[in-house]
């Protein structure tokens, strides 16, 4: 019998650590960006409205018709092409505006640069992941 009083408080504080969202996974879960080689995801910021990345070129060679666009199953946020062109070894701010507000506490979603090389005239595309909480 005094175990199953014992049992019955921990299974209580359990579910009101739960409840109140003390255990909830989404805030241990990490906030990350990667693009593939070459083009480095440096920081990010999610709000409601919009998304915001910084994007480094680390290629070796000069980059121009930069467009940035990050899209889930719900948001469509981008295209951002602001600035337009990066000289090797330079980074650039881009705001991705979304369609429908960000309403989660968790944006993930998938981060899609296309960009031009000024040498050779060929266009790229590099794809990644963003995962972030929503300030």
């Amino acid at each position: 019998m005094t175990y199953g009083w014992a049992i019955l408080i921990v299974l209580v504080a359990v579910g009101a650590l739960a409840y109140f969202g003390v255990l909830s996974p989404e805030k241990f879960l990490p906030s990350k960006c990667t693009l593939q080689a070459g083009i480095a995801c440096l920081d990010h910021k999610a709000t409601s409205s919009q998304i915001v990345v910084v994007i480094q070129n680390s290629l070796g060679f000069d980059l121009d018709s930069i467009s940035v666009v990050s899209a889930d199953d719900t948001h469509d946020c981008g295209p951002s092409s602001s600035p337009a062109s990066l000289v090797n070894g330079a980074r650039g701010t881009y705001t991705l505006t979304c369609n429908n507000a960000l309403t989660a506490s968790k944006f993930n979603g998938v981060l899609n640069v296309s960009y031009r090389v000024v040498d050779t005239q060929l266009t790229h595309k590099n794809q990644g992941t963003i995962v972030t909480r929503v300030e």
